[in-house]
């Protein structure tokens, strides 16, 4: 075995390498951080093949006086940390000392700084010789041919563009998480951003764009001790990755396992399957409490109370995407939202059809969606249209009703699918599968929580099911009985049902037993009732809910809609679609061309 021996320091520091510059991004993401750490309030980058060729960061921050840049290059020397009190408490973004050491190990580095109230700017570079040069202020880092000493590591960079493309989520991650510091990005000679500074919203607005802030929905929680802000996109807007996926703990971009969590529960009752959502959300709180010497690049974290955090965090954004309705207006003028919000939505009883009579309270389903299945016409003939459904004598509808509810009264049905309804801001489009959907859903959770109201069937259903299904069945049977329904076997591959969940009489029996049975078989078993639930809950509702071309009366329409102003998270249904929109009247003038 070869005698022990140490290391010269230059390979020490190129191993070092390894860890903290693996391509161009990681020796930008470490020079903004110094910039900020300076306290810089105008930062520019420019990069040249990507940033292997030239990565340039000149900032406007307090600088470095000239017996500091020697210290600069030297490997474990920082100005931010001088004890393990220090480490513990860590508040700034850099401070192991290692990253432009290990940079300048690589690469060609040459630092230029002056420090606030010298006389004169001072430059280093690889060779350690210090000399005077010209600069106004704070400290330019110039890196040139990146890994030139070193061209097997050079052989694992991929194309210039690609290298360019992760430059430019750095850049963008850091802009983000400091709108009040100023941004310019430029590539190859091409200005390709430019960030002033200004406040979150617009900073978020700029780099993730319009879409997402119209989708948005503001995250605000304050409990002393930690704070979480940003912004939560609604389910429309859930992509395909995790592209839009921001989180940043006391300044800090990071990619941690308990927050990615938390916000995804959030997300849990109103966005199903392979979609992500998206979201800016900032944790602040002590730094004592949390520890960011776990990982070489810094962007993983430890909580001291990591299920604090993690409910906390759930609850702030579970919040934000479950507002009520009238906050939530979509396209509604400011002046109609206030005045929504400042109005007693009580209806008067001239411009109000109530819900029918008689209908039995056990059955909510019954309650209000009395359908008539529409049939295909006969030869010659017509279906039964919604206005031989309606009421003879609608009542009128003003333009502005100061006392209407947030999504106003219905007017009529289109194409049996779409409930149009008129409120004090304009036009609302109403998806009725949609909407009864997540009504369905929110009431079946709160049903689950205490003994499930169930609909005795007066004659048993027997369905065909293949031998899979019936033992499916039994193998779930106490899980089939606490979500309402009785079960019993027919035959061989028959099953009996003796009784339903109230709240969903009216459902397609067999279909919906199907659908449970196919999630059932697909769970664990131990991760059925904790895990699984909802999803389980959701299949209900979908099969539950009011399907297209059921002919709604206006009462039914206005029941519904009186039924989704009251309902949590009424703005999309359990697979993340939008259940209703609005067309403010502008907007209307401006389709016709009124007042041009």
């Amino acid at each position: 075995m070869p005698a022990i021996r140490l290391l010269p320091d230059l390979l020490i520091s190129q191993i070092a390498a390894g860890e903290v510059v693996e391509r161009p991004a990681s020796v930008l993401k470490e020079l903004l951080e110094n910039s900020l750490d300076a306290g810089s309030r105008d930062i520019r980058v420019q990069l040249e093949a990507g940033g292997v060729k030239r990565l340039r960061v000149a900032d406007d921050g307090c600088g470095m006086p000239r017996e500091d840049l020697p210290l600069a290059l030297a490997r474990h020397a920082t100005s931010k940390i001088a004890s393990l009190d220090d480490l513990e408490a860590v508040a700034t973004m850099g401070f192991r000392g290692e990253a432009l050491a290990s940079i300048a190990s690589v690469a060609r580095v040459s630092i230029t700084s002056r420090e606030t109230g010298s006389a004169h700017a001072w430059r280093i570079d690889n060779e350690g010789e210090v000399e005077p040069a010209a600069l106004d202020a704070g400290t330019v880092v110039d890196v040139a041919d990146l890994y030139y000493n070193t061209p097997a590591r050079r052989k694992f960079l991929r194309t210039e563009q690609t290298e360019y493309g992760h430059c430019d989520d750095v850049f963008g991650r850091i802009a983000l998480s400091v709108p009040q510091v100023a941004f310019q990005l430029m590539h190859n000679g091409r200005l390709m951003q430019r960030l002033p500074a200004g406040d979150m919203a617009s900073r978020v607005r700029a780099l993730l764009g319009d879409e997402f802030m119209q989708h948005a929905r503001p995250v605000e929680a304050d409990a002393g001790q930690i704070r979480v802000s940003g912004f939560a996109a609604q389910p429309a807007f859930s992509r395909a990755g995790r592209d839009a996926q921001y989180c940043f703990v006391n300044g800090r971009f990071v990619r941690d396992r308990l927050l990615a969590h938390a916000l995804r529960e959030a997300y849990a009752d109103v966005l199903h399957g392979a979609r992500h959502p998206a979201y800016v959300v900032f944790i602040e709180l002590d730094p004592r409490a949390v520890d960011v010497n776990v990982h070489p690049a810094k962007t993983e974290v430890r909580f001291r109370d990591s299920r604090g955090v993690h409910q906390f965090v759930f609850h702030a954004v579970e919040r934000a995407l479950a507002p009520s309705i009238v906050p939530a207006m979509q396209g509604a003028s400011a002046s109609a939202a206030s005045e929504l919000q400042s109005t007693s939505f009580a209806p008067p009883a001239s411009a109000w059809v109530p819900r029918q009579q008689g209908m039995a309270l056990e059955q909510p389903l019954a309650r209000y969606f009395d359908f008539v299945r529409q049939d295909a016409p006969a030869a010659g003939g017509s279906a039964t249209s919604p206005a031989a459904l309606a009421p003879a004598a609608r009542p009128d509808l003003p333009a502005q009703q100061a006392d209407a509810p947030p999504l106003g009264f219905a007017l009529a049905q289109l194409q049996g699918v779409y409930v149009l309804a008129q409120n004090a801001a304009g036009l609302v489009l109403v998806d009725m599968h949609a909407a009864h959907e997540r009504i369905l859903y929110e009431q079946l959770k709160k049903v689950l929580e205490g003994e499930p109201a169930v609909q005795r069937l007066l004659i048993p259903a027997v369905l065909a099911m293949s031998a899979r299904e019936v033992a499916t069945a039994f193998e779930y049977a106490d899980v089939l009985e606490k979500l309402g329904f009785d079960i019993g076997q027919a035959g061989p591959n028959e099953l009996m049902v003796r009784a339903v969940p109230a709240l969903l009489a009216r459902a397609d029996t067999g279909a919906l037993l199907r659908a449970l049975l196919e999630e059932l078989r697909e769970a664990p078993a131990s991760q059925v009732v904790e895990r699984r639930r909802n999803e389980l809950l959701a299949t209900m509702a979908c099969h539950g809910a009011v399907r297209a071309n059921r002919l709604l009366t206006l009462p039914e329409m206005n029941a519904l809609l009186r039924d989704m102003e009251a309902c949590e998270r009424a703005d999309q249904c359990n697979h993340g679609r939008p259940t209703w929109v609005q067309l403010s009247m502008a907007e209307l003038d401006r389709l016709f061309m009124r007042g041009r």
